[in-house]
């Protein structure tokens, strides 16, 4: 199964399996799945030690600095304070020193006492407790087995944990959705209690067994869940409600907040009362034995249980949705829904691919309609990922780089030879370790590792495969991570043309020009050892030992770091195979003497910046990472993730400062495209730009006003033409919501500041001719 190994950081232990309410939409008694009626009611000893014996491993070989255990049933409390108290010590004990254990509880509350709280108070339980609004809603699936109502128990439970002395412990209220109660009365009742979250959970149904839909309507549920919403919205929004804060996290750009909606991978187990190592519960709504593993607590670890296949299916993203999700524009919001939703037994209608998972939610319709709701009631309010911090926009390409890996993965389908699947396993490896994991990230930032991941993605798409570099770049990748964070982990890596390029660091020259071989690299102390294991005999060593430190010598070419101030330390990037992805060709190695000399003029032309515009320097600053030399022309942004420039080699910095801006400008907006959709249907019309006498599509006219904007804060001439061309965007068909706010960013950006700029640069700016050649009607830059 494909995918990095996701260690599990939440555990749910079920400690009774019986419950005293019949509530009619349970899960665990009412759907598919009837394993509870073999289950021993009560966890025993044996169970609870080696589940805590399980979890401290777990907890020691993953470096988890905290692990959520949630008890769960049935009804917990019927366990009793006994056995509950003997689960919170035994755990307690077993992660002390290891890990910060989270202790949370999920009852109906029917049996919740100051007993159970002064325990729970002992041992730092919090408690969440299902209610599914006022009276009426409570009590049409809530009830006892001869009917009588649990409303008036579950309010006493509530009641006790806003006392004062144990509202800390209160986790807030879990509210099964049902149409046919009113929104608006239960969302009153909800937030009448104060409580810290509300979560409303859409009620378990599949293709084969769809949730009911008294009107028809196929977005009955998001109706119902705007109209608390809009509510929610008119009262101030009186407390946190967790499906509404995931939509409009992921509308920002940032992660989902509940497994049910949203591309984050699962990281949750559950352990049964007799031991049974189990997926999500909610399987058991799809078929008898969906959530089950044939693991056990002891004979098994949780590893195990995490390369599970089930599991690993919920583990890869946008990689793991059907094909009509993936084409989905707000598959990033919704995910796909939740797992357990997407099952039918037989092929059929819903967009799928036939039976299985591998199909939209059967609440597709409601998740679309939720999301585009709250997108459209919030549009005014929402940030645009255009006017977020770089580190957020950064973090959101991260995130893109990581699932363009996981495609080309899943696409690849093992065909990806040994070499990529040994590096595919030991990148699990790595990841697993602390500083590994941030050494990953740290090599998967860099921006010609999306070089590499487009090329080889659409060659594989294509059926090509992948050839060349391309084939060596992920066991690279591992390896560079392992050498940075000093892992001694060997790693299966390749060269050719008698060298080995590590992505960050440099090449090792492992034989002589033209050879191709196979090698080991492991790190040490200090540096690396990389040893030949096939090639060619010939006059180079078999084995190099090199220090990162190490200067540049006969075996090792170091990518040089620029470090002269005011200019940030940038890597001199003129190495990377995939580098040459400007319209400029990239030049070969810089002798040292160029390379201080080009370092000199980047730092000349950084001042420039600095006194001029300080505020986009700043930025720039923390945006970008590598520079390339280019055979000539001004900076440039290529095809590649954000963070890289290409720039050519020029006499002084007053050219390199205006190329710097300019292309910087043109990164952003192209980083910005790519994670945000900020325009549709490129091309359909074409508009008339305020500077020049041409035609040219939306996106064009997008990238040249805010490439303009910017350089107008260097030099007030360049603003010319761009409020009308503002003006123009925005009342342009083409426009979207995160466009029109990334206009409304520009105005800001460049409102009160002609005079200034003036000013200050007017003396000092190159000829308005050389101006023009900058914004050359030649140099197009599209957004797919």
């Amino acid at each position: 199964m494909t995918g990095p190994l996701v260690p599990f950081r939440e555990f749910v232990l079920k400690v009774h399996s019986r419950c005293d309410l019949a509530c009619d939409h349970c899960y665990v008694y009412e759907h598919a799945d009837q394993s509870w009626l073999t289950r021993p009611k009560t966890i025993s000893d044996e169970a609870i030690s080696w589940t805590a014996r399980r979890l401290a491993e777990h907890a020691t070989t993953h470096a988890l600095p905290s692990v959520t255990v949630i008890l769960h049933g049935g009804e917990p409390l019927l366990a009793g304070p006994a056995r509950l108290r003997r689960v919170c010590e035994e755990l307690g004990s077993a992660l002390n020193g290891i890990a910060e254990l989270d202790l949370r509880i999920h009852t109906n509350g029917v049996q919740l006492s100051p007993r159970y709280l002064d325990l729970f108070d002992e041992f730092h339980v919090r408690v969440g407790i299902s209610l599914d609004g006022d009276r009426a809603a409570n009590d049409r699936h809530r009830r006892f087995a001869n009917g009588r109502s649990s409303h008036p128990m579950v309010m006493r439970a509530v009641g006790l944990l806003r006392e004062e002395r144990y509202r800390h412990l209160d986790l807030g209220l879990l509210c099964t959705v049902d149409i046919n109660n009113d929104p608006v009365a239960v969302h009153d009742a909800l937030a009448g209690l104060e409580p810290p979250l509300v979560d409303f959970l859409l009620p378990h149904a599949t293709w084969d067994d769809p949730p009911p839909r008294p009107d028809g309507s196929p977005t009955a549920y998001a109706d119902w869940l705007l109209t608390v919403f809009d509510r929610w919205t008119d009262q101030g929004r009186p407390m946190p409600v967790r499906m509404f804060a995931s939509v409009l996290s992921s509308l920002n750009g940032g992660p989902s907040l509940t497994e049910s909606l949203g591309l984050a991978p699962t990281d949750l187990v559950v352990i049964e009362t007799d031991g049974k190592l189990e997926q999500v519960d909610s399987l058991k709504s799809a078929y008898e034995g969906a959530a089950a593993t044939g693991f056990d607590v002891f004979s098994n670890t949780f590893d195990e249980v995490a390369a599970h296949p089930g599991v690993r299916a919920r583990q890869l993203g946008l990689a793991g949705v059907s094909e009509t999700c993936r084409r989905c524009p707000v598959v990033r919001s919704c995910g796909g829904g939740l797992y357990t939703h997407r099952y039918r037994s037989e092929p059929g209608p819903g967009g799928g691919s036939g039976s299985g998972f591998d199909n939209p939610s059967v609440y597709c319709a409601d998740l679309a309609a939720l999301i585009r709701g709250i997108e459209e009631r919030t549009a005014a309010a929402t940030e645009s990922p255009a006017v977020r911090a770089p580190d957020e926009l950064l973090a959101a390409h991260q995130d893109l780089t990581r699932t363009l890996l996981a495609v080309l993965h899943d696409t690849l389908d093992g065909r990806g030879g040994k070499l990529w699947d040994d590096a595919w396993r030991l990148a699990a490896a790595v990841e697993a370790d602390a500083p590994g994991a941030e050494a990953l990230d740290a090599v998967l930032a860099h921006p010609y590792t999306r070089t590499w991941l487009i090329g080889a993605l659409e060659d594989v798409q294509a059926g090509r495969g992948m050839t060349g570099p391309a084939t060596e770049r992920l066991a690279a990748t591992v390896a560079a991570a392992a050498v940075r964070a000093g892992l001694d982990l060997p790693v299966p890596v390749a060269y050719r043309d008698g060298s080995l390029y590590l992505p960050t660091l440099g090449t090792v020259v492992i034989g002589d020009p033209g050879e191709r071989g196979a090698a080991v690299l492991r790190a040490t102390g200090d540096g690396f050892l990389v040893r030949r294991q096939e090639g060619p005999p010939g006059a180079l060593p078999a084995e190099l030992r090199i220090a990162r430190e190490e200067p540049e010598g006969p075996h090792w070419r170091p990518l040089r770091v620029l470090r002269q101030a005011p200019a940030p330390a940038l890597l001199l990037d003129d190495l990377d195979p995939f580098r040459d992805c400007f319209a400029t060709p990239a030049t070969g190695r810089l002798t040292a003497e160029r390379a201080d000399a080009w370092a000199h003029r980047i730092a000349e032309a950084w001042s420039l910046l600095a006194d001029a515009v300080p505020d986009q320097t700043a930025e720039a600053a923390r945006t970008l990472t590598t520079v390339t030399p280019l055979a000539g022309g001004a900076a440039e942004p290529g095809r590649h993730g954000p963070g890289a420039l290409g720039i050519g080699e020029t006499a002084d910095g007053k050219e390199p400062a205006l190329g710097l801006l300019s292309g910087f400008r043109r990164a952003k907006l192209r980083a910005l495209g790519e994670v945000t959709d900020l325009y549709a249907l490129d091309g359909t019309w074409e508009h008339r730009t305020p500077w020049g006498s041409e035609d040219v599509t939306f996106s064009r006219l997008l990238a040249e006003t805010c490439e303009r904007a910017g350089l107008g804060l260097y030099d007030p001439r360049f603003l010319a033409g761009v409020p009308e061309a503002l003006d123009m965007i925005e009342n342009a068909a083409e426009v979207t919501v995160d466009g029109k706010q990334l206009i409304a960013a520009v105005r800001k950006e460049i409102s009160g500041t002609r005079s200034a700029a003036g000013e200050r640069r007017g003396r000092d700016f190159p000829p308005s001719g050389h101006a023009s050649n900058v914004l050359a009607s030649d140099r197009k830059v599209t957004f797919e």
